[in-house]
Order: structure tokens, then sequence, then C-alpha cells
């Protein structure tokens, strides 16, 4: 009993992982997740455009220019 209770207090924290991927996926929320990541990678890449728009532009440039 003494080895089981030192084996779930290590892995505890996989078991915990294991629990909330199994109701992430038995509940489909995995698509409203990826949808509000893309939300935000839109939002930071939008920022980085705004803040660096001369350095955007001619790295822009110089992609094009290669193809």
């Amino acid at each position: 009993m003494e080895d089981f209770k030192k084996f779930f207090s290590k892995y505890c924290g996989a078991f915990i992982g294991i629990i909330i991927a199994i109701i992430v996926l038995a509940t489909r929320l995995y698509d409203l997740m990826i949808g509000i990541i893309v939300i935000f990678l839109g939002a930071i890449i939008g920022n980085y455009v705004q803040q660096n728009k001369e350095d955007v532009k001619t790295k822009l440039k110089t992609w094009i220019d290669k193809m």
C-alpha cells in the first residue's frame, strides 16, 4: 500500500492531465480551444505588424522578390 501511495504522489499530475484530456475530448471542447488559440495568435501577429510596419514591409518585399 505504501508503494501505491508513493507511485500516486509521484505521478498525480499525469493522472489529473489524463482526466482533463478525457473530459475535453468527451465534450468536444478542443474545437473551442483551437478557435481561441487562433484568435490570440491573430491578435499577436496583428500587433507585431502594427508595431513594426517598416520592418515587416521590407521582409515581405524581399520574400516576394525571391519567389
